[in-house]
């Protein structure tokens, strides 16, 4: 009979517990920014597609929106319906291929990203301050490394 080699439970300082507080860690990190997006009714999600709204400076066809998100066309869909209905984004066709819809700013759009993205920017300060110069730099590429 073949015995199945199970693993014997990594120690605590091992990498394992290493990988779990790190995705603690942006879990909170996270849910803060979450929380202050949500007192502008925004979420990283919103501010995410937002920003390349504005980044583009066009509209942006919904299809290119889901594969610069990494994620299927219903998932941007649902998520241009709420901006839309919240006023920030609104769809317009194609002029090329009338098949086609597109999503561009409006102007509340536009007002609310740059608050959004300031609240982005005060939370990234804050988490900067917890760190010395040498940590920031020395966390900047750990985390370069660990998204390659």
């Amino acid at each position: 009979m073949n015995q199945i080699d199970v693993p014997s439970p990594p120690k605590p300082e091992t990498e394992v517990s290493s990988l779990f507080r790190l995705l603690g860690t942006a879990h909170e990190l996270e849910a803060l920014v979450e929380a202050e997006l949500a007192l502008l009714g925004l979420s990283l999600a919103k501010v995410g597609v937002l920003r390349m709204l504005v980044e583009a400076d066009e509209p942006v066809a919904l299809s290119d929106l889901a594969e610069r998100n990494c994620c299927v066309r219903s998932n941007i869909t649902q998520l241009v319906d709420r901006l839309e209905a919240d006023g920030l984004v609104r769809r317009v066709s194609d002029p090329e291929d009338r098949r086609v819809r597109r999503a561009e700013l409006t102007g509340a759009g536009r007002t609310l990203i740059g608050q959004g993205l300031r609240v982005v920017a005060e939370q990234e300060e804050s988490v900067a301050k917890m760190l010395t110069r040498d940590e920031a730099a020395a966390l900047a590429r750990v985390l370069e490394r660990l998204s390659r």
